[in-house]
Parts: C-alpha cells; structure tokens; sequence
C-alpha cells in the first residue's frame, strides 16, 4: 500500500474547508494544523486527531509533514509559501498566491530552488459543467469565440468585514483589493480557462454599499489574445442564478412558462425552434446563437434530437420548479424524477449556501 501525503494547514478560517477536504481525499492524511487563535485551533485538531501548533516556524520543522496548505490572509502567502519551499515542504497555496506579482514571482523562484510543487486554489475549474464547456470550446462546438462574459453576483454582509478574522479583508495592504480580489478571482480565471490569454485589460471600481476600503463592485474589460472581446462584472448583491447543461438525445417541446427570472440559452449542438406569443413564424437557433426568454415572458419551443444548450438563469430560481416538475407530478407520475430534481436542487443549493451564496 503507498505512503499517504501528510498534510498541514495554516490558517482555519477557509483552512477548515482544506481540512474537511483532505480528509476525505483518498491517499492523503492531516497530522497538523497551525492557527494563531488557539479558539479556532484547538476545536480542529480535536476533530481530525492531528497536531497542533500556534507557531508556524515550529510546525515547519516537523518531518512528517509533506505538503503545507497555506489558507492565512492574501498578504502573507508568498512570505509563509517560501518559508515551507525552504523547508523542503510541497504547497497547496489558497487564492491568490499573493497579491503582488514581485511577491509572487518570488514565491517562484523559492519553489524552483527548492525542487518542491506548488498549486494554487481555483477549484471551479474542476466543476463538470466548466470541464463540459471547455471540452466544447476546444472541439469548436462554439464556433469562432468572440466573446465571453462572466458576472458574480454575490453578497457579502457587514459582518463578514469584521471582527478579529474580518478586518483584513477589502483592504488594499492584506487583501489586494475587494470584491474582485477576494470572490471575483474565480470567475476572472473561469475567463482565461475558457478564453486562454489575456492580451490587454481595462476596467473600473468603486465602493457602493459598503463601509470598506476596497472595491464592492468592478468592471473590467478584456481583449484575448485570440482577438475575442470579454467583460467582466463583480457586484455584491443578493441574488440567485444557475447555470446547466440542457437538451435531449431523442428531442422535445413544449411552453417555456412565465418566470420571474431571465434565461439565456447558449446553443452548443443541434437546432432549436422558438415562437413568440402573437408571432406564426419561427426563430431557429443553432450552434453558436443565443437564445434569451425575459422574466415575465413565454415562449413555444421545440429542440431537435441530440440538442444540446448551456443555459444560465438569474432571477427568482424557486419560482421555477413548479413549472418544470407539473408533468412529473400531475401528468406521467414520475415521482422518482421528481424526487431526484428537488434532491438535485436542495444540495446544490444549500452547498452554495453553506459557502455564503443567497
């Protein structure tokens, strides 16, 4: 049977979900934590029967530790990544690997010197519908890519800016910034995951509705070395979205049903049909178009065989599910689909919810 990789984990705010994670990776085991706050550090250890220490100099010197999970506030990456490097210690640096590029340029250097790995944190390039949509971009199921959009919609309350964990964070010196620092960072790497390079940048920022230093909503354009055109919006707000891979192998149609929440239809392969209310002729997208049904509006549709679509919704998601489980529940009495929907639903949901996303 192979070694285990022993883990460390400095830093238990974020550290926590590092934790939970390795413990539940296969080949992988946790024999230390490290926090300055014993309130924080001792509850951790207790939970997964592991080191602890309070002094992250101390924990370095340990030799059963492989690889260090750096998870402290956004300044001190670069600093603690080349004092593990140094110590001959593996990273996995939680994002961003600093804020500075000298900082992280350095982080670099240490790690090529010292002959150890390093990897950072962008966990939303793993999710199956972003593997799903890269795989399309690539086949060029997309067609020419011209443009690409991201939006972040998220929130974040008073009280997660303060106290003793909070304070650092929308500050230029500990945090590098705000909310496109902090939360934006995943959706601007989702850009260049999808897009590839990016040749040049513009943008704004300002501070609306909050009392922090750094920025609660930018915008950013951008020019990919491709030539495609991308935008980039990151607001604190509460509201809710989802995004999915839809279509059929064998085909459908139907009503789309009134909502209050706009849905947009990225179409990757096959053909749909759509009408509008008061209209006889049909709109066919295919491949490449863009379908967008408003809130509040209703369309008839019918989708080809082996049609496949990449469907984002922002609005009132729960208002939804009645019209899309009646059939099931009235009609063909698929409780069994039905079951799976809501459970479907509940789990992402509630998973978003547990990360802070209304």
């Amino acid at each position: 049977m192979p070694k285990p990789v022993n883990f460390a984990v400095v830093g238990l705010g974020m550290g926590q979900h590092h934790c939970k994670a390795i413990a539940r990776a296969r080949g992988a085991r946790l024999v230390a934590v490290c926090d300055t706050d014993e309130e924080r550090l001792l509850p951790v250890a207790k939970e997964y029967a592991c080191k602890a220490y309070t002094s992250y100099a101390a924990m370095l010197k340990d030799p059963e530790i492989d690889v260090v999970s750096v998870v402290t506030e956004s300044a001190c990456h670069a600093t603690m990544g080349i004092q593990a490097a140094r110590a001959g210690k593996h990273l996995v640096m939680e994002k961003p690997v600093d804020i500075t590029p000298g900082r992280i340029q350095r982080l670099e250097r240490a790690v090529a010197a010292a002959g150890v790995k390093c990897a950072c944190i962008f966990q939303s390039r793993m999710d199956a519908c972003n593997i799903a949509i890269k795989q399309a971009v690539n086949a060029g199921k997309l067609g020419k890519l011209i443009g690409l959009h991201g939006s972040l919609p998220w929130y974040r309350g008073p009280d997660y800016f303060a106290g003793i964990h909070g304070t650092w964070r929308a500050t230029w010196a500990i945090d590098g910034g705000g909310s496109l620092m902090n939360q934006g960072i995943h959706t601007l790497d989702l850009l260049i995951f999808f897009g590839g390079a990016v040749e040049s940048v513009c943008g704004f920022h300002d501070v609306h509705n909050h009392n922090i230093e750094a920025e609660d909503q930018a915008v950013g354009c951008l020019r990919y070395a491709n030539g495609a055109l991308g935008t980039m919006t990151i607001l604190y707000a509460s509201l809710s979205e989802y995004l999915i891979i839809f279509g059929s192998p064998i085909g459908t149609e139907g009503h789309s049903g009134r909502y209050f929440a706009t849905v947009h239809d990225f179409m990757v392969e096959g053909e749909m049909w759509v009408y509008v209310e008061g209209e006889i002729d049909r709109t066919v997208f295919r491949p490449g178009d863009h379908a967008t049904l408003k809130a509040r509006s209703a369309k008839g549709y019918r989708i080809e065989g082996d049609s496949w679509m990449l469907e984002y919704a922002h609005g009132c998601i729960p208002a939804m599910l009645p019209a899309g489980v009646w059939d099931n529940l009235f009609s063909n009495l698929d409780f069994r689909s039905l079951w799976w929907t809501f459970w479907d639903y509940g789990r992402i949901t509630v998973r978003e919810l547990l990360r802070g996303k209304i």
